[in-house]
């Protein structure tokens, strides 16, 4: 069920409003976020407002550049990316929503990430989706400045 929620890094100076949904949890066993503990839930650029925070964000990408895993320069927390799977969708992190007991979240869903390219082939399949459009790898960025773009100063 689609909800409303609001988020953010962990000394507050990133903050964000988006429509989630709890019941498609899911994790991913790649190197990058298995080391930050990230727990995903996808939704739209629509429906993702960030709130507060655009200069305090800085973006790590690397292999591809496609996904833009952005954090807060202060706290390093990761409170929401760009996915390299989905790069025209923001994936939020669960464990950064307020009001979240982030052990007790039980993601229900999974992504091979340390096989990549099966795992995003098998997604696909599974959705009946072609692969994204990267835009020759500037996707993701392109969707980070549009969020940024709508931003508040």
């Amino acid at each position: 069920m689609m909800e409303t929620r609001e988020g953010g890094c962990h000394c507050g100076r990133v903050r964000f409003r988006a429509r989630v949904d709890l019941d498609r949890l899911s994790q991913c066993n790649c190197s990058i976020c298995t080391k930050k503990g990230i727990l995903h839930l996808v939704t739209d650029p629509a429906d993702f407002e960030l709130l507060k925070g655009k200069h305090a964000l800085t973006a790590y990408t690397f292999e591809t550049g496609v996904a833009q895993h952005t954090f807060c320069s202060h706290c390093g927390m990761h409170a929401f990316y760009i996915p390299r799977s989905q790069p025209h969708k923001i994936t939020v992190n669960a464990r950064c929503l307020d009001g979240i007991d982030g052990p007790g979240l039980k993601p229900t869903r999974f992504f091979g990430g340390r096989d990549w390219e099966a795992a995003q082939a098998k997604r696909l399949a599974a959705e009946g989706l072609d692969p994204p459009d990267t835009m020759d790898g500037r996707a993701g960025a392109l969707t980070l400045q549009a969020i940024l773009d709508r931003a508040p100063e």
